[in-house]
């Protein structure tokens, strides 16, 4: 490639420097996008084992198996919001097939997947648990709110917290993650669309 001051590469007149440095600043925004994404997936994987162990107890109990060590966790009975957000989950395949293959239609269902199982679940979930919190928060009272029991040491010391104000924990990283997971696939769907218009234009 050739600088403004450089030698000329044989084959061009040195005019389409700026054409060739925008093309090569796509690259790079794509490449920047691709590995944020891909960190993405990974903290959505890791949030989506944390619910299944959360509706660990509950799946065994539909299918009538019995395991001590998950029954003793005492956890509630899941809402239908925390499966319809493990479906989320599912998602991940087109966005990983879409920033691998600079497919922008995966990366759409990816996008539309995220913004109603996941985003559209987290907020559903924040208005769910709000006023827990808020009593919790503002006056440090319990009284009829659902507290975290558990009979594992592991986890006694979440012992007497609100069970929202735990998820509140989950749900902050959950929206984080998907807001990124959006921002950075809209991203990368920019930057694949303009080294497509430059390729036509050339």
């Amino acid at each position: 490639m050739a600088s403004r001051d450089g030698p000329i590469v044989t084959g061009t007149d040195g005019k389409d420097f700026l054409h060739r440095e925008t093309v090569a600043s796509h690259y790079k925004v794509s490449a920047t996008n691709k590995g944020r994404l891909r960190a993405c997936f990974g903290v959505h994987v890791l949030l989506f084992f944390v619910m299944i162990a959360k509706l660990s107890a509950d799946i065994l109990d539909r299918l009538d198996v019995f395991i001590w060590e998950i029954e003793v966790l005492v956890l509630p009975k899941p809402l239908a919001w925390e499966y319809l957000w493990a479906v989320s989950f599912l998602f991940i395949y087109w966005g990983n097939h879409g920033n691998s293959k600079n497919n922008i239609r995966s990366m759409r269902i990816f996008q539309g997947g995220i913004v109603v199982f996941g985003l559209g679940m987290v907020l559903f979930a924040i208005l769910w648990y709000f006023n827990d919190v808020l009593l919790y928060v503002s006056t440090g009272s319990t009284e009829g709110i659902q507290i975290w029991q558990s009979l594992i040491c592991i986890l006694i010391f979440l012992q007497g917290y609100p069970y929202g104000l735990l998820w509140y924990v989950f749900l902050a990283i959950a929206l984080q993650i998907h807001a990124f997971s959006l921002v950075f696939s809209q991203k990368l769907i920019n930057a694949w669309k303009a080294r497509g218009t430059l390729k036509k234009a050339q």
